[in-house]
């Protein structure tokens, strides 16, 4: 594929602040001029409004994008249940054409796809699929997201070494400070700047509310 310009955004675990990674990556490219859409193409934990189920994630990138898309495109597989999508799929099968043509007609109407995977880097979508097939499919540069607390080094540095044997482009990472006050939080950053082999994009800070100005001003990176 390759044919369009995006970035799969991955994170370290579930709940490490991928969403509003998104979104802060959103509008600062929006900021450097290009037309930009998210995407969710799996997600779990949806509400049924206006006829179908959505999810909370999924509606705000949809709500951010710079050009008005249908949902079904941001959310191609929406499950309801508020659990890994291999449980939450209830038998169902993704089928990663479907995504790629959801994509497609996403690219075409917007300069850059920013696309959200569904909880860490082998989590799994289906019984078969884990997000690492579906970042492949896309050919995609990858986004790491790192939850900046304690246990973060090993993480991070399991799901860079593994991102960077797929064979696919890494964009880079950026930091999200999710514990306000995190103990040693400089020394973190600076021990997985050293031992990742990728530019450190920003640093998120903690917010009780989101604020996607304020967030898109810790990434200090062009893109």
């Amino acid at each position: 594929m390759n044919s369009a310009k995006g970035f799969f955004i991955t994170g370290t675990d579930t709940h490490v602040g991928k969403t509003w990674s998104s979104l802060a990556l959103m509008r600062k490219l929006q900021r450097q001029g290009m037309q930009v859409t998210g995407m969710k193409p799996v997600a779990a934990g949806c509400e049924w409004l206006d006829g179908g189920w959505k999810n909370a994630d999924a509606l705000l990138l949809q709500q951010h994008s710079s050009v008005a898309q249908d949902y079904e495109l941001i959310n191609p597989y929406a499950f309801e249940q508020a659990v890994s999508p291999h449980v939450a799929c209830d038998g169902w099968q993704v089928d990663l054409q479907v995504i790629l043509k959801a994509y497609e007609k996403l690219h075409f109407a917007a300069d850059v796809v920013v696309v959200e995977g569904a909880g860490g880097w082998y989590s799994p979508l289906d019984a078969k699929l884990v997000n690492a097939d579906l970042a492949a499919a896309l050919e995609l540069p990858v986004i790491m997201v790192v939850a900046m607390r304690l246990g973060c080094i090993n993480h991070a540095m399991l799901t860079w070494r593994a991102i960077r044997q797929s064979g696919l482009p890494c964009a880079g990472w950026l930091a999200v400070e999710i514990e306000p006050g995190m103990a040693a939080l400089q020394e973190n950053l600076a021990y997985l700047s050293d031992s990742i082999d990728g530019a450190l994009l920003g640093v998120l800070p903690c917010l009780d509310l989101p604020d996607f100005e304020q967030l898109a001003d810790g990434v200090w990176r062009e893109i």
